[in-house]
């Protein structure tokens, strides 16, 4: 595999992620930004920003998948969310162990929370998007 990831030590341990990723691959895998949009493009879970999550991040599988990869090989995950604040993160968290379970993964990569004031259409909450790389 060519993703390790690691808690130094010196750094807090965060249960949702790792704080470091080292990658020894030679392909890097880069992605869109992925929306709460099922196969068709229609928004799924408007107005609830854990099912958003668990969208998205089924889209990034998805998407990692077309290209040979798999959320072990995620170097790096940043997530948009719209209108940011603390009392949202529950429901964030309830999104990404939904999807986790759903697609039987455990993966934990570095990830990076960003609030904004908008993404591209109203009805969308969150965006994900992924850097994988591959041996």
């Amino acid at each position: 595999m060519a993703i390790t990831l690691v808690n130094p030590t010196g750094l807090p341990e965060i249960d949702a992620y790792r704080q470091v990723s080292v990658a020894s691959g030679s392909r890097i895998v880069f992605m869109a930004g992925q929306v709460a949009w099922d196969a068709d493009g229609v928004t799924v879970g408007e107005g609830d920003l854990a099912a958003q999550v668990e969208q998205c991040y089924v889209n990034v599988a998805t998407a990692l998948a077309g290209a040979g990869a798999s959320l072990d090989d995620v170097a790096k995950l940043t997530v948009y969310v719209v209108d940011w604040s603390p009392d949202k993160m529950p429901r964030l968290m309830d999104g990404i162990t939904r999807a986790a379970q759903r697609l039987g993964v455990t993966a934990a990569p570095p990830a990076t929370l960003i609030g904004v004031a908008a993404l591209d259409v109203p009805e969308h909450l969150v965006e994900m998007e992924a850097t994988a790389v591959l041996d």
